[in-house]
């Protein structure tokens, strides 16, 4: 099925192809080609915002209630397709099955919680007093450019669309270079139920596509979520003409583990899939743990040995529990970090089985790592992993864990474990980070009705929930002054 998979770029209601292409490698198995796509051009972006521009004015005056139908249909159209689809993205993205229908699922669920937003959409507030009347109101901002990440390319992309197009807008999507086939199918099929314009479809390069959809002067607004580094030049490339911007950058999140929380069966599956879910490859996977010191020792005899327990092989394998990295730069910069670690006085305990279906260097394969006798000023603890290595450090006071899980760049997520959930809601105000979880740290945590983004170098506004549609808006005060 997959090697005959050849995606085009679809701009205006019309598939367009291209020149240029790019294959698609299994993640498992690097040298195989599961697919094909389409690679646009600067003019194709020319192209495709200067339709949805066209096409925006029809769109804005689309009810609310008929935009949230298509999203409707989408979320039923994944559903029914499911199994289909977490085929298609385990090839491509190398995660296992369940992983993979949890991105599905997840993104059919967000689809369906932006639909109940309608009154959300033309929701007004009126102002009266001895000042006058003011009305406040929102209008759709017009043409906005989303770029999709590569770990979670489904639930991600739609966290992203789904309030956009609710919200009014017309769109411009990217979806990630790595693994593009499986959301790019879902698109083509929400493309061929909305207006032709309304949602535009280009892959390509960061420093071609991408930066074309941030400069384009139509552009109003770009929701943009990968890392930091890239997030810089998506503020730099969009600084000349001013656009309204949603970051979701990248995060080191820590999990303090005090000392009242039992060191027990559900506290350590928790951690387990806080940390090496989808590989490590989340940005508010757990990056740090702290625990402390008297209960450090049973902490980590306890997670070794559950982590060892850890399957490594090909997603498809019903066997796996964990699957390779999904490309090579983020394979070498993983195992750029555990060679550096290895030439400190750190302990670094390989855990897990290869499942040996295939040869393990024929994958982007990293076993699970787990780090002790580490330094807070480290890499592997100032860096985000974003892979299947965590560093657990103890500390000695909770003031001092505070301190060390703030001494970071980021702010995306945190989390504390304790068995006084009201103290834990104490020390969670007293960390910076966008979302501080209690007893809980792992996808799913956040739901599509929850604020969510980072403080610091960790992003630029919220998505999730009402405030991602309002961030897909522009709020407007209509005044009348009878006081002057």
């Amino acid at each position: 099925m997959a090697e005959t998979i050849k995606e085009t770029l679809y701009i205006n209601g019309t598939a367009v192809t291209s020149t240029n292409t790019k294959k698609v490698y299994n993640p498992a198995r690097s040298k195989e080609s599961v697919g094909e796509i389409a690679l646009g051009s600067e003019e194709d972006v020319n192209y495709a915002v200067e339709a949805a521009d066209l096409a925006w004015e029809q769109w804005r005056k689309t009810s609310a209630a008929d935009r949230a139908k298509v999203l409707e249909q989408v979320a039923n159209y994944i559903h029914e397709n499911s199994n289909e689809l977490a085929q298609m993205l385990v090839l491509e993205h190398g995660k296992t099955v369940q992983e993979s229908l949890g991105d599905l699922l997840g993104a059919a669920n967000v689809l369906r919680y932006y639909s109940t937003l309608v009154d959300e959409v033309d929701k007004e507030e009126v102002v009266e007093n001895k000042q006058g009347k003011m009305v406040l109101t929102h209008q759709s901002m017009g043409v906005v450019s989303i770029i999709v990440p590569w770990n979670y390319p489904i639930i991600l992309g739609y966290l992203m669309l789904a309030p956009a197009l609710l919200a009014g807008n017309t769109v411009v999507i990217k979806p990630a270079t790595y693994c593009p086939l499986t959301l790019t199918k879902i698109l083509k099929h929400m493309a061929s139920l909305l207006p032709k314009g309304v949602l535009n479809i280009i892959s390509g390069s960061g420093s071609t596509v991408g930066e074309a959809m941030i400069k384009h002067p139509t552009v109003r607004k770009v929701s943009f979520t990968g890392s930091t580094e890239v997030g810089v030049s998506v503020i730099k490339n969009s600084a000349s003409t001013i656009k309204n911007l949603s970051l979701e950058l990248g995060g080191n999140d820590a999990a303090i583990v005090l000392k009242d929380k039992d060191i027990d069966d559900h506290l350590i599956e928790e951690m387990l899939k806080g940390v090496f879910t989808a590989c490590g490859q989340i940005c508010y996977n757990i990056k740090r743990i702290y625990v402390q010191k008297g209960n450090y020792q049973t902490f980590v005899d306890r997670f070794i040995a559950a982590a060892n327990l850890i399957k490594v092989g090909n997603g498809l394998n019903p066997n796996t529990t964990m699957g390779p990295l999904n490309n090579k730069p983020q394979f070498d910069s993983v195992t750029t970090l555990l060679n550096e670690i290895k030439e400190t006085d750190a302990m670094v305990n390989i855990v897990g089985e290869f499942i040996e279906e295939t040869a393990f260097d024929d994958g982007y394969y990293v076993m699970p790592t787990v780090v002790t006798n580490v330094k807070q000023e480290d890499p592997i603890v100032q860096k985000e992993q974003f892979g299947p290595i965590i560093p657990i450090i103890p500390f000695d006071t909770e003031e001092e864990a505070i301190q060390m899980a703030n001494d970071t760049e980021f702010g995306l997520g945190n989390s504390v474990w304790t068995n006084d959930v009201e103290h834990g809601f104490e020390v969670a105000r007293k960390l910076q980070s966008g979302s501080v979880f209690v007893n809980i740290h792992r996808a799913g945590a956040s739901g599509p009705n929850m604020p969510f983004g980072g403080f610091k170098q960790s992003g630029i506004g919220r998505g999730h929930g009402v405030e991602a549609l309002k961030e897909q808006m522009e709020l407007q005060a209509v005044i009348q002054r009878t006081d002057m």
